[in-house]
Parts: structure tokens; sequence; C-alpha cells
């Protein structure tokens, strides 16, 4: 993959993993297309005060695409430092407030980002897939004495965080203007990777923006989605990786995937495999499994390797 040009959407950890994946391919040209709807934390506190994009996610992607020497080492490890104690400064992550800072002074996110990006010697650029911050509301059932009943919860960290069972989710304000630098790095790409992470509120909130599906449709790249590993408490609390593609061609019906890569720890039976392949066909894909996860720590298996990933986007793309 040393010629290619990788432009990866989601956000959180599993947006961090993918870049460091597309690094470990030797892409010489990654763009990050980062989610905007966090309201948690150090990020809904600077969106709420400030009235910003919220940075969180986007600080993960610059921290992960700083350059490996040891100036860029030290610029990860500040990017992501949290401060501790229990002041008004409790809880922030110092590149949040660079970020938040840098937008005021030189007029626009973009900007800020991009002189982080300079800094830290990146490996790419960073970003947001919408250039306001957005909100994701979901219908929700299991709330309510009676399960057919749906309640509606606002926000990320309700979404992510619900007892009951997430049916459908949307964003607001409605088909929201797009950010064009998302656009021409889909456009341009050679491969495109969707996730992995939170479903409902960090992968799915990039194909409920209309243009970013045509972009997606209209690009010559291979287009693959990253399947997480294992459902999520909260999001995805015992969804099939079935159930993982369904939902997703739900709320962007008119998709079309190339692949669906799966860990190939899932191990499911001839059957199971035989409904994956007629699901992921509905969006004119085929299912990819590979071994992509890191070691168990603890006996739990929920990232994925970077090294082994960037091998399988490397076998698929040359396959294709």
């Amino acid at each position: 993959m040393s010629s290619l040009t990788c432009t990866c959407l989601g956000g959180g950890h599993g947006l961090y993993q993918t870049l460091l994946a597309a690094r470990c391919a030797r892409a010489d040209e990654i763009n990050a297309v980062v989610t905007v709807a966090d309201d948690g934390g150090s990020s809904g506190r600077l969106r709420r005060e400030m009235g910003i994009i919220p940075p969180g996610d986007l600080r993960m992607a610059l921290a992960a695409l700083s350059s490996e020497d040891e100036e860029g080492r030290l610029w990860r490890t500040t990017l992501q430092h949290r401060f501790g104690g229990h002041g008004a400064m409790a809880g922030h992550a110092l590149g949040n407030l660079l970020i938040a800072a840098l937008t005021e002074e030189l007029g626009g996110i973009q900007e800020a980002l991009d002189t982080i990006g300079r800094w830290t010697g990146s490996a790419g650029r960073v970003l947001p897939v919408c250039n306001e911050p957005l909100d994701i509301e979901a219908d929700v059932a299991g709330l309510d004495d009676d399960p057919r009943v749906l309640r509606s919860v606002r926000g990320q960290v309700a979404v992510a965080t619900t007892p009951g069972t997430v049916r459908r989710v949307r964003l607001l304000p409605d088909r929201p203007p797009v950010n064009p630098l998302a656009i021409e790095a889909i456009a341009k790409a050679e491969v495109v990777t969707i996730g992995p992470g939170s479903w409902f509120s960090s992968v799915i909130p990039h194909l409920l923006v209309p243009d970013v599906v045509d972009a997606l449709n209209s690009t010559d790249a291979m287009v693959v989605v990253l399947l997480n590993l294992s459902p999520e408490a909260g999001e995805t609390q015992g969804f099939t990786t079935e159930r993982h593609i369904h939902v997703l061609s739900q709320h962007a019906p008119e998709l079309k995937v190339d692949y669906f890569l799966a860990d190939n720890h899932i191990s499911p039976t001839e059957g199971e495999r035989r409904h994956l392949r007629r699901t992921a066909e509905g969006v004119g894909a085929r299912v990819a499994y590979r071994d992509v996860h890191a070691e168990a720590v603890d006996g739990v298996v929920n990232r994925h390797d970077p090294a082994k990933l960037a091998a399988a986007l490397r076998d698929l793309y040359s396959g294709r």
C-alpha cells in the first residue's frame, strides 16, 4: 500500500486504531474524517461553553497521526494528557484546550487542526465531517413497562449508555451540510474505511449525512466497513455481527460497500456465514474474514491490531 491514499471515517478509539493501521500499511496520504456529535466530558464542556465542534475525537485522530520520532511521540502524549484534580481544569484533555484556543486565534477549526498537524509532523490530515456540532437522537425500546414503546433519547453520551435497546438514530439538524474537504478526501481515496467504533453514535452518524453517502457511492475507492470485534454495552448489547450489518444498511439503504471486514475469532457456523453473506449482499458487499484482533488482555478481545488490520486491507486491495 506504499502508494495508496487512505480516507478513514469514524471517531474515538476505533478511528485511532484504524489510523495507526493506515500508517502501518505505509499509505502515502491519510485523511481522517471525524464525527462531530460528542457531548460528554471535556469535549461536551468546551462545546457548550464555546459553541465549537467537540474536539475530543479530532484530538485523538491528531494523536494517532503524530510523527514517530521523539518529538512526535511527546506531542502524542501531550495531546492526550488529561488533567486530574477537582478544579476547573479537571477532566480536560490538553489537546482539546489547544484545539479550542487555536480555533479562537485562527478563526476556524480546520486552521487549528492543520496547524497542530504541522507542529506534530502529522502523517495525515484531520477533517471534521461537518463544520458545525451535531446532535444524535435515538429511538430506544425497553425504557417503558411496555417493550413495544419507543422513547426518544438525545445526545451521544445518552445513546451510548442507555439501558434500553437502540432501534434507530438520526442527526439534529437533519441533513446537515457536509465539510467539502471530507467529500474531496473520499473522492480521491483509493481505500476508504468506515468504523470500527460505537455503532450508533460514532459510525452510523457519518452515513446520515446524505452527501457522504453520495460521495461513497461515487468514489472509485475500495470501501471497507470494519466490523466491531464484540458488541458494546448500552448501544449494541447482544447484537450479532449480522445485526450490525443489518442496522447499518437500515440507516443507509442506498450505500454501496465493497467489503465488511470481520475478525475470524468470531467463528460463526456455516449457517451464520450464509446469513451474513446474504445481508452483506444487500449493499453489494462481500464479507471478508481475517485475523485483525490484538492479543487478549485478561481474556478480553476488543481492540484491532494495527499491523494485522493493515495486512488485511492490503490483501483485500491487491485482490480487488
